[in-house]
């Protein structure tokens, strides 16, 4: 039996291991420990012993120091024979160190032995200890020796007996549990310790892996631009390829169509009557003629598209106006096919701003292809104002389209089949290039239609203008290419990336002194890293730990640090130059004593009077008072307030900064309260004049204003954008957009309709 099997049966093999070590170490050290102290005892005794006593100490002593060394010897082999070695042996030597010496207090030394037994063979053990030195004792007691055993002996130390035992009990039971615990938990500990070491070697193989993916996507990158360079230049050759080739083309054919024309005409200019075969031979030449005029004409619309050449002139127009001028053109078609030709037009529409040539282009094109591909019935046009869009759209009552070819019908030389085109013919440009002008006016161009119930094609317009009428055709979001199918311009990715894209976080580097404007970015642009520098250096280091996206600088306009800052800002980074300043700062750019914020306090209010005289080093008093404010109430509140002090201040009222410097130049003040935003003349403007005017720039001012100057710019009204890389046309006429919408109120810059 192993040792782990007298406490724990049940325990697992590891477990068993490590308690079995445990219990035979434990076992080692009481063996020797019991044995080294009863051969000392024995020799301590003996030393003061007579010669007998000596001789039998000394024997008894050989006798069970043998005993000890073989339990010592058997306890990893044979565990619960060397305890009963070990147990006997020192129950023996107990009793028989007893009746040597005539001593029966020894015998106490046997209330230890259920102790010992408890610990070393478990509760079991104990209980045969227990009954053991019971017997002893009781047999002492009781046997016609000379040892004399007290009376009280036979129930001391049973007593003491049981008492150990249980306490060997609890022990054990305890340092079981602790060492069961503490085995789990190296288990445990060694389980993530061995997890951790697979995670980090399969994270340094993943980073080995990131390393080399990095390294090729760099190179595959740095590839892409080239070609996408080179793509581009081939893309952009040949547009302008097609341009060129489309304008030399232009002559020859106004040659060839205008002389079938004229031979068509006017026959006698060619010495009398042409013969008939000639004639239908020149008219044919005359119709293929024109058919390709067209063809060119389209391609050189788109081309001019692709390669930025086209421009909008745009104007505000009355779509109605337009939807009937081209429906007057077409209309001879309609007519010819029998076909009817409604409007459904809204005659409250508001104005359009557009280019009318290219939208009338747009109109004319979706028209003759309806009348071309409609045999009966005819085409209904309606026109509708819906939200802030216009939406105009043309109806047939032709064959419809197939959802399947919906999706090209859009695409550039593209229509439902071979038979369609020689039937009808057109060059399946027309659809094309309408759609491009359609989003070149930042609308959208679209169809609905079912197979043999006809076919709605409609566009939208803006209602609402941009402010860029004429952007190059590359910033608008045109869809570009000649060819069909053509990966650059057309097979659009539908499925959504699978890759993980993590969140770029924007950084602002701000210049300032007391960093008022960096706590408001920090606290409104959450989503921002704000960080702040005092000075240039400051700001130079930082831009070479890491890009910003932008530079702030706030400080006032007197002063040289946005100059500075461009000077060292990397190209691409803009810097921006504005003037935020707390309330101290305020006050001194603003060149007054003190900047107050509403609501004030009647004491602060007085306590600030009170100071001033002392801070301004005057010799007498402040009396007289000129209160500033365009809200009435807010007058008769401050007057009140100073009339309740007791100095018996003059108090002069008065409602916009007009009148303020009237009485400032006619009657003798001594303060001035001025608040800021008044209508006639506002507060800036009053110390701007005071500054300028020797008679009254040495009155002192104190601002009363409900702008907190920490949340908003109180001081200046302008704000400054540099770039040192330089603005292109595009990204220009965007910055001006973008920023005249936050400045200017809606709609503020469409011109008003043109009277009529």
């Amino acid at each position: 039996m192993k040792p782990s099997d007298l406490y724990l049966p049940n325990a697992s093999p590891e477990l068993g291991s490590t308690l079995d070590d445990l219990l035979i170490s434990k076992s080692r050290s009481l063996v020797a420990i019991t044995g080294i102290f009863f051969i000392l005892t024995a020799i301590v005794i003996s030393g003061s012993s007579s010669t007998e006593l000596m001789g039998k100490l000394l024997g008894l002593s050989t006798i069970f120091g043998i005993s000890f060394a073989a339990a010592y010897r058997l306890l990893e082999e044979r565990y619960l024979l060397a305890h009963y070695i070990w147990l006997g042996s020192l129950t023996a030597a107990i009793v028989s160190a007893a009746i040597l010496m005539q001593q029966p207090a020894i015998l106490l030394l046997a209330a230890l032995l259920p102790l010992i037994s408890t610990i070393s063979l478990g509760w079991g053990s104990g209980i045969i200890a227990e009954i053991a030195i019971t017997g002893i004792v009781l047999w002492a007691y009781a046997s016609p020796t000379s040892l004399s055993v007290p009376q009280i002996y036979t129930i001391v130390i049973p007593f003491f007996g049981a008492f150990g035992g249980l306490l060997g009990w609890i022990t054990t039971n305890h340092l079981m549990s602790t060492a069961s615990w503490a085995l789990y938990s190296y288990k445990q500990a060694r389980n993530l310790l061995e997890d951790a070491r697979e995670q980090r070697l399969d994270l340094q193989q993943t980073q080995d892996d990131l390393a080399k993916a990095y390294q090729e996507l760099a190179r595959l990158t740095d590839r892409l631009k080239s070609l996408q360079r080179v793509a581009e230049e081939a893309r952009q050759a040949k547009a302008e390829f097609v341009a060129n080739v489309s304008h030399e083309l232009r002559t020859p054919l106004n040659m060839i169509i205008g002389f079938t024309e004229v031979i068509t005409r006017s026959p006698g200019l060619y010495g009398g009557n042409l013969p008939a075969a000639l004639m239908t031979d020149i008219t044919a030449i005359q119709r293929s003629s024109k058919h390709l005029f067209n063809l060119v004409n389209d391609v050189l619309d788109l081309s001019q598209v692709e390669s930025g050449r086209m421009t909008l002139s745009r104007e505000w127009i009355e779509i109605n106006d337009l939807v009937r001028e081209s429906v007057g053109i077409v209309e001879s078609l309609f007519q010819t096919k029998g076909l009817y030709l409604k409007l459904d037009i809204d005659e409250n529409l508001p104005q359009v701003y557009c280019d009318r040539t290219r939208i009338r282009q747009v109109i004319i094109n979706i028209l003759s292809n309806a009348g071309r591909f409609t045999r009966t019935g005819g085409v209904t046009i309606k026109s509708e104002a819906l939200n802030d869009q216009l939406r105009l759209s043309i109806t047939d009552t032709g064959p419809g389209i197939p959802a399947e070819d919906q999706k090209r019908i859009f695409e550039p030389f593209q229509q439902l089949d071979n038979s369609i085109r020689r039937q009808y013919g057109g060059s399946g440009l027309g659809l094309t290039i309408s759609k491009q002008f359609i989003e070149m006016h930042d609308g959208q161009m679209g169809l609905e239609s079912e197979a043999g119930q006809g076919t709605t094609f409609f566009f939208t317009l803006p209602l609402t203008p941009s402010l860029v009428e004429a952007l190059p055709a590359n910033s608008q979001p045109v869809r570009r290419t000649l060819i069909p199918g053509d990966e650059y311009g057309y097979s659009l990715r539908t499925r959504p990336s699978k890759a993980a894209v993590p969140p770029l976080i924007p950084r602002l580097v701000v210049v300032e002194q007391e960093q008022s404007l960096q706590r408001i970015l920090s606290r409104y642009l959450t989503h921002t890293e704000v960080i702040t520098a005092a000075t240039v250096p400051e700001v130079n280091q930082m831009l070479n730990r890491s890009p910003a996206q932008a530079i702030v600088v706030n400080a006032p306009p007197n002063e040289n640090v946005a100059a500075e800052v461009l000077s060292i800002a990397p190209i691409g980074t803009p810097v921006i130059s504005c003037w935020l300043p707390g309330e101290v700062a305020a006050a001194i750019q603003l060149g007054v004593i003190q900047y107050l914020m509403k609501p004030i306090a009647r004491d602060k209010l007085l306590s600030v009077l009170e100071s001033l005289p002392e801070q301004l080093n005057l010799t007498s008093p402040l009396k007289r008072i000129l209160l500033v404010d365009d809200e009435q109430d807010e007058l008769h509140l401050f007057a009140r307030m100073l009339e309740s002090a007791p100095e018996g201040y003059q108090i002069i009222q008065v409602p916009n900064g007009k009148r303020a410097l009237d009485v400032m130049r006619s009657r003798p003040v001594d303060i001035v309260l001025l608040d800021l935003v008044m209508p006639v003349m506002n507060g800036f403007q009053v110390l701007e004049i005071k500054r300028n005017d020797p008679a009254i720039r040495d009155i002192p001012v104190i601002v009363i204003s409900s702008r907190d100057p920490l949340g908003e710019t109180i001081t200046s009204n302008t704000i400054q954008i540099s770039h040192n890389g330089g603005f292109t046309t595009s990204h220009l006429l965007d910055l001006i957009q973008s920023v005249t919408d936050i400045i200017l109120p809606e709609h503020s810059t469409r011109p008003a309709s043109p009277q009529t």
